[in-house]
């Protein structure tokens, strides 16, 4: 019996007709592997991947694969995103041994949840040197049968070895110039000059890495941090990894050159850019940066946003292919010559293949092109009929089959989006943008915290998940919430963004040596208790809770608050030199440490001159805090009755000012 069909999650749901006999990971199913004496088969994916629906296509909807499972195997599937602690105890193990990872991802266990064969994606036949799903089962059947002896030896070492696995945690104090300088370095080693990024193919958006560019560069005035930070997002933007038509990013290019994107669009990678892009406009005026974090908000807005108000984990990469009527990645976004010459005519179609690149060979697949802008185009058409053309494929590209979507609602990515939304909204008075951030903090508050200030990880339609929240889940809701407080001047966000680093206190934080756990100390026990401070597709929730605590304690004075984020700091000092791609966000919240951060108390207007100003200013991490003279929605506006601004650091202020061009300079950085 599949037990999948009551699930709140859509990567779950997807396998709920599979003739495969899945359970959601929980306890019975383990004491179910040892009533039968079989060990467990933990399939770990989401619902965006591609490969996920590949292998599940091949294997777990083949009738006779799954009769072979059932018979042998406890079979449990899980949501990587909806239980990112049981994807990082199990990836570890996985990467430990086979030297990579990916998702699919497919681990056998002993009943007692303890790992001894691993992998990712497995053929239905072999090919290229790897064996078939069927026979990676099949051997697993066999030593579990025949050396059973040998599957625990392993099983245990595996399980003893994670636990002796201990982080170097730095240093019990702040990363300082050396360290942060000794990052740019390797950055620069590692940059790629002529395309932009880091590193070589794939490539993936830097966005946490260009936060720490444009907020060193706002420290120290380093023109290279700038121009990495910049060049990157141009080469992003012009690329297929950026919609061209609708806004949004995909989750990464395949080449160098930002050519052929994995067309998935999570919910994360767009609101890192959003805000990335936005803050690089603060920094330069650059046009481009400004209408990429528009149409990137806007994107979010139209095709994420839930009936809810929350926001949609992702979009598929796979859509219905309008000819031959099977899901094929990128079908809802790639064109052909002649698909432009059906839309918009023969003489707009040349310029639309000149302006975005698309060819008779193509650049993609069945010569099929991905949108991009590029430099040397050559296209020399009036703005008014380019954007005619960008209209007219976009309307006739909405009646394509589209994307599936992913409408569970992660707590982490909404605080990203609500933080992402509120700056953008008021770097560009988009109210609505604010009113939309204001809404999906709403539904966090509402439906995501219990009455103990305690966070629910996923929800969809309405309805709250089993999973508790994890410290991404605190660290950046509570960072979405700092952000709202001070762009609306809303004393209340500050309280619950307060509420929810104290279960990042009282919950996560290592008392001894200041090192942060991804799980909470009366969450579900594995085999491990997960713990990693390296910045990936998302800021880990070590490094989220350091700038959040910073942040909370500028706002506040809160010294505990204060002291936990300098602690957990210590890890960049030990990484920042030797991996400074992998702590992008440790860089950005150390260089807001350096600066102080700045605390800014506006006696005025909400969305007044003065309070723009101050959201505008680029010293890194500052906060603002907003109000009438006499208000008491803000520790810092207490006692200023003078209508102006102040700009302080630990609390030590500068005199005020009524000038927001003096005030502009006090926030240049």
């Amino acid at each position: 019996m599949n037990r999948l069909a009551g699930v709140t999650s859509p990567y779950l749901l997807q396998h709920a007709d599979n003739p495969v006999d899945w359970w959601p990971w929980m306890p019975e199913a383990f004491e179910e592997a040892r009533r039968r004496d079989v060990p467990v088969l933990l399939s770990v994916g989401y619902s965006a991947c591609h490969w996920c629906h590949v292998m599940a296509h091949e294997s777990f909807e083949d009738d006779d694969t799954a009769a072979f499972l059932n018979a042998n195997f406890v079979n449990v599937k899980v949501d990587r995103e909806e239980r990112p602690d049981i994807d990082a105890v199990y990836m570890e193990a996985v990467q430990a041994a086979t030297g990579q990872g990916g998702w699919p991802m497919t681990v056998f266990l002993t009943p007692d949840a303890e790992p001894f064969y691993f992998g990712t994606y497995f053929p239905p036949e072999p090919r290229h040197g790897m064996p078939s799903f069927q026979q990676v089962a099949d051997g697993v059947r066999r030593a579990w049968a025949d050396r059973r002896d040998e599957v625990d030896e392993v099983a245990g070492k595996i399980v003893r070895d994670l636990s002796e696995r201990q982080l170097a945690f730095g240093a019990d104090e702040l990363p300082g110039e050396d360290e942060l300088a000794q990052a740019l370095l390797g950055l620069t080693r590692d940059y790629d000059a002529t395309q932009g990024g880091f590193g070589g193919a794939p490539k993936f958006p830097p966005s946490m890495v260009i936060e720490f560019l444009l907020r060193h560069y706002a420290r120290t005035g380093s023109e290279g941090a700038l121009q990495m930070a910049a060049d990157t997002c141009e080469r992003m933007a012009r690329g297929g990894i950026y919609d061209q038509l609708g806004g949004g990013f995909a989750r990464y290019s395949v080449d160098r050159e930002w050519v052929v994107p994995h067309f998935e669009k999570m919910l994360y990678d767009n609101a890192l850019l959003c805000r990335v892009y936005a803050h690089l406009w603060r920094a330069t005026g650059s046009d481009l940066a400004r209408r990429v974090a528009l149409e990137t908000a806007d994107f979010m807005v139209r095709e994420l946003r839930t009936n809810e108000g929350g926001f949609a984990s992702a979009l598929d990469a796979d859509s219905e292919d309008a000819v031959s009527g099977k899901h094929v990645e990128g079908a809802y976004y790639v064109w052909t010559p002649e698909q432009l010459r059906e839309v918009l005519g023969d003489d707009d179609a040349e310029i639309a293949a000149a302006c975005f690149g698309v060819t008779e060979e193509g650049t993609f697949e069945e010569g099929a092109s991905v949108l991009r802008l590029p430099v040397d185009s050559g296209v020399v058409a009036d703005a008014a009929r380019l954007d005619s053309i960008r209209e007219r494929l976009l309307a006739a590209r909405s009646r394509r089959p589209a994307p599936g979507r992913d409408d569970k609602v992660v707590a982490a990515w909404n605080g990203l989006a609500v933080a992402a939304l509120a700056e953008v909204g008021a770097y560009f008075e988009r109210p609505d943008l604010v009113a939309a951030a204001v809404g999906a903090g709403d539904l966090l508050v509402r439906l995501h915290m219990d009455d103990r200030a305690r966070l629910s990880r996923t929800s969809k339609d309405g309805v709250v998940g089993a999973n508790a929240g994890v410290l991404e889940d605190y660290a950046d809701v509570a960072e979405g919430f700092l952000a709202l407080a001070s762009v609306t001047g809303e004393g209340v966000w500050l309280e619950f963004a307060g509420f929810l680093l104290d279960h990042v206190l009282g919950q996560f934080v290592d008392a001894e040596s200041g090192s942060l756990y991804d799980t909470a100390a009366d969450a579900e026990q594995l085999i491990r208790r997960p713990q990693d401070p390296t910045d990936n597709a998302v800021p880990s929730g070590w490094t989220a809770a350091a700038g959040a605590l910073l942040s909370y304690a500028a706002h506040t004075g809160a010294e505990p608050h204060r002291l936990a984020a300098e602690r957990a700091l210590g890890v960049v000092k030990g990484l920042a030199p030797r991996a400074p791609r992998f702590i992008g966000n440790g860089l950005a919240v150390a260089e807001a440490a350096l600066d102080g951060p700045r605390e800014v108390a506006v006696v005025g207007e909400v969305g007044g001159e003065l309070h723009r100003t101050a959201l505008l200013g680029s010293a890194p991490g500052a906060v603002v805090a907003v109000g009438p003279a006499g208000s008491d929605e803000f520790p810092l506006l207490a006692g200023r009755e003078l209508a102006a601004a102040y700009v302080c650091r630990r609390f030590v202020c500068d005199a005020p000012t009524a000038d927001a061009g003096e005030l502009a300079a006090k926030l240049s950085g």
